[in-house]
């Protein structure tokens, strides 16, 4: 059980223990929150670390669940000045425990709506510095090609993968920068949802190769939507390479029109329905309960992000993602509300 790569970089304070709850490792945030050296804090109980009460040893305790979801609790060493955190102690596939915790100073509201895509983004902040060296790297490499596919007068489907490859560098580069250099978020534009799902197929097709049955089941008749492309694209992607990671066969994308939907506490008259489903291997039992924290992956090699990039992608549209799946039938569906923040459009349900 090594996190080091992917959680060196992390802002987030995160520890990972054994099946008997003895921490095997964390990163510097960590140990630079609690104050201690990170030779301390190996092989300490996590349950330990709990300054005031015991719900972390009851809960280690407790083989009939997996996530704790920590309230303002009270970490430290013994004899050390304690220090207050929202987060999760949650169970990993395969055996262990990760803890991730954020400084309560983190989340002045403490709103448990707000917390996740607050964790979110700093787990993101962190990865984003490692990955810009690569992505100019690749940038140069992309224009390279185009211009000797332009002097070669290669193919149309040449070009346009090369094209592909120049938009998404550009469109992650974007996304980057919006994570190290937060903005307010961009005008939502009418757009195609359509358009959207076209972009991720492409994408798909070029990761997938022939062993993977891409399929639309489109209602051409959707109006358009108000929204941010970049963004929506993402969210897709992420559940798209979701079910080639999970060794589908078979992919469907498709859309509907949902009236009178409920999206958390609102009606909406509409709403468009985006669902990606897929015949792969489904999502483990034991990550169900908290599929879209941070850091939750079903896969060794796995960051965990991309679900909960999705979920926040979906929150930004006022929208909702769920999900439903068993053993050779997954479904994600993005349930996004048709009308503009019109309140005269919505109906509070309480």
């Amino acid at each position: 059980m090594h996190f080091e790569p992917a959680t060196d970089a992390l802002s987030t304070p995160v520890a990972w223990a054994d099946t008997d709850g003895l921490i095997l490792g964390l990163n510097p945030a960590f140990a630079r929150w609690l104050g201690v050296s990170t030779r301390r804090l190996i092989g300490q109980p996590l349950a330990a670390l709990e300054i005031e009460g015991d719900a972390m040893a009851r809960f280690l305790d407790n083989t009939d669940r997996d996530v704790l979801r920590l309230h303002r609790m009270a970490l430290g060493m013994p004899g050390e000045s304690p220090c207050f955190a929202e987060g999760w102690l949650s169970r990993l596939d395969g055996g262990g425990w990760l803890l991730e915790a954020h400084p309560v100073d983190e989340f002045p509201a403490l709103d448990p709506t707000q917390v996740l895509p607050n964790a979110l983004s700093a787990a993101l902040k962190g990865l984003a510095h490692e990955l810009r060296n690569p992505l100019a790297g690749l940038k140069g490499a992309a224009q390279l090609l185009a211009r000797r596919a332009a002097h070669r007068n290669d193919n149309d489907d040449e070009r346009e993968l090369i094209g592909l490859i120049e938009s998404e560098i550009n469109r992650l580069n974007s996304l980057l920068e919006q994570l190290l250099s937060p903005s307010p978020q961009r005008p939502h534009a009418p757009l195609n949802i359509h358009t959207v799902l076209e972009r991720v197929l492409r994408l798909a097709e070029n990761e997938g190769g022939w062993s993977v049955r891409l399929q639309r089941d489109y209602d051409p008749s959707l109006p358009e939507l108000s929204g941010d492309a970049d963004r929506l694209t993402q969210a897709v992607w992420n559940l798209v390479r979701n079910a080639l990671q999970a060794g589908a066969a078979n992919i469907i994308l498709r859309t509907r029109v949902e009236h009178g939907a409920r999206i958390h506490d609102h009606l909406h008259a509409m709403a468009l329905r985006v669902e990606i489903v897929d015949d792969g291997r489904g999502v483990p039992e034991a990550l169900a309960e908290h599929l879209f924290l941070p850091l939750v992956s079903g896969r060794a090699e796995g960051s965990g992000l991309g679900l909960a990039l999705s979920q926040q992608v979906a929150r930004e549209h006022r929208g909702s993602l769920t999900y439903r799946s068993r053993p050779g039938h997954t479904v994600f569906t993005l349930l996004l509300p048709q009308s503009s923040h019109d309140p005269d459009e919505e109906r509070h349900v309480h």
